[in-house]
């Protein structure tokens, strides 16, 4: 990266053609596209039903190895990979996630890419955008009221007090909100008893959106959400309630991909935003498949490292929506190989070969795990100002030890004219047509083995543990016929282990599963490892400190 103007600033700059422009280069007509303003839309529904039938493209997964807080740049990567694409004459087009509020105004700030690799309009993509997050969290919220209302009036379906699994959430980290007791004040505000809430992310209606493929299937997996149990544990389904149609016209309108640009006017679908560390960590599937019947080339992200998003893509994203990835692009900067190393964030700037090579064992287990699926990888080197030549040949050296090639990319500084090289290879990677993509583990598996298959298979580690409690509970669950689903781990994003601070390839350590929540709806079980939330809290400085207007009414701080 270089001093080029600040991401905001280079945002503001940006000339952005109507949306309908973006729309007519991918053939959608105008009527087909409902705008949000001048510059953002979202894509009707008959639209895409009516493009069953045509080929697809090819997809590109980008993911990264662990964050740390040198910076990897995956998003930046992804929307620059796609510009590069569309520079050197491809037909291609990028799938993001939406930002959630939380981390925006915590600690992280904007989630639009970053220097000349960005999609706009940059300030409504990290706040209020379409409004999606909004009518996730109003569904997600009518549906717990819905409970308490059933509960207050009669109960007619039996539900355990005790046994409410339906928390609330809100688009916003607030600890104080992590476990809560509802229903005070007497009576008439209905039976006390304790609850909690989630980051809006978090939600199943965030997963079920994410994942669905059309309204109706959309209704169908609301239907399916367990939200408590009987004395006899029995569960109780959103549509036992009659809360499946509302909540779905509340969604009616979400499920609808968002069409953008990036900066070099290329189109660009963000839709849905489950986090990987608590979620499954991808954007929607409706946008993926549209976007591969519009393009020769969809470039898409998952969430943090490969171990959490990659491998949730791969399981849980690709096995449900019968997606066939061509090829993995692994996001990985020097800066990031020095931390690993062990070099302290406040050195990262000095020349350290040697901790560029033993920081890369990090980046080495991301090369083997994405290979355990079939799918061919490709690193690509973030490019900073402060990176030397030697540092660079150190991580080009390591990673063709693993038979795979890695390339510089600089397209922070300079856009698409930037990533050329890296768009051209992956071309070729895609239309060679070698990947033979298979998920990590079968479907009739049983659930715990499949938790032990991630732990020790893309994790490393020795085993996973669990109290007999949450292995009764899963036992359960298969007993129910939920067995075949695929599990979603809840897990640091930092580390292989589930100690944050524990950096680099660890291997022999164990995974403790302390509580695992079946998703019916969405179609997976979710496994909370070590101390993961989720709802996360705000850090000491949150960046909502440094957040406001200017004196022109421009938003400042948001990067």
């Amino acid at each position: 990266m270089t001093a080029n103007g600040s991401d905001i600033a280079i945002a503001r700059a940006a000339k952005k053609l109507p949306i309908a422009e973006i729309g007519a280069r991918l053939d959608i007509p105008h009527e087909h596209l409902i705008p949000y303003g001048h510059d953002k839309a979202k894509v009707a529904a008959p639209f895409i039903e009516g493009l069953n039938g045509r080929k697809d493209g090819r997809l590109i997964l980008v993911t990264a190895i662990n964050p740390t807080p040198a910076g990897e740049g995956k998003t930046t990567t992804t929307v620059g990979l796609g510009d590069g694409l569309n520079r050197i004459g491809k037909r291609a087009m990028i799938c993001i996630r939406e930002a959630s509020l939380g981390p925006c105004f915590g600690m992280k700030g904007g989630a639009a890419g970053g220097g000349h690799a960005q999609v706009v309009p940059m300030d409504d993509i990290n706040l209020h955008f379409t409004g999606d997050f909004h009518a996730i969290t109003s569904a997600h919220n009518l549906l717990a009221a819905l409970i308490d209302n059933h509960i207050y009036w009669g109960n007619a379906q039996g539900i355990d007090q005790r046994r409410v699994a339906w928390r609330r959430v809100m688009d916003m980290n607030d600890r104080a909100l992590r476990e809560i007791v509802c229903s005070l004040g007497g009576t008439a505000n209905g039976f006390p008893r304790e609850s909690g809430f989630d980051i809006t992310v978090a939600s199943e209606i965030m997963a079920i959106l994410c994942l669905a493929r059309d309204l109706a299937d959309l209704e169908r997996r609301i239907g399916d959400i367990i939200i408590a149990y009987r004395r006899d544990k029995t569960p109780v389904h959103a549509r036992d309630i009659n809360a499946d149609g509302a909540m779905t016209v509340l969604l009616k309108d979400a499920m609808q991909p968002n069409l953008v640009q990036t900066l070099e006017n290329n189109p660009a679908f963000v839709h849905g935003g489950p986090f990987a560390n608590i979620a499954h960590g991808c954007n929607s599937v409706i946008a993926t498949k549209t976007a591969l019947k519009l393009a020769d080339y969809v470039v898409t992200e998952a969430g943090f490292g490969a171990d959490l998003g990659a491998e949730k893509f791969f399981d849980i994203k690709c096995r449900k929506a019968g997606l066939k990835p061509a090829v993995a692009v692994i996001v990985a900067t020097v800066r990031a190989m020095k931390m690993n190393g062990g070099v302290a964030k406040g050195d990262l700037g000095r020349e350290n070969v040697e901790a560029v090579r033993k920081g890369c064992a990090n980046l080495g287990r991301h090369i083997e795990n994405v290979k355990q699926f079939g799918v061919p990888a490709i690193v690509a080197i973030n490019h900073f100002a402060t990176d030397t030549e030697a540092e660079l040949d150190a991580m080009k050296d390591y990673v063709a030890s693993y038979g795979e090639e890695a390339v510089i990319c600089r397209h922070w500084a300079h856009g698409s004219r930037g990533i050329e090289d890296l768009a051209e290879k992956v071309a070729a990677l895609a239309d060679a047509g070698i990947a033979q993509f298979s998920p990590l583990y079968p479907d009739d598996m049983k659930l715990f083995d499949k938790i032990t298959t991630i732990v020790q298979r893309i994790y490393r580690g020795s085993e996973a543990i669990a109290d007999k409690s949450v292995r009764d509970q899963l036992h359960q669950w298969e007993a129910q016929g939920y067995g075949n689903l695929p599990v979603c781990m809840a897990k640091t994003q930092y580390s292989f282990s589930t100690d944050p601070n524990l950096r680099g390839a660890p291997t022999g350590h164990t995974v403790p599963i302390r509580e695992v929540r079946l998703s019916a709806g969405a179609g997976f079980v979710v496994a909370i490892a070590g101390s993961i939330m989720t709802m996360p809290g705000l850090p000491q400085a949150p960046s909502a400190e440094t957040i406001r207007l200017n004196a022109s009414g421009e938003i400042e701080g948001l990067f």
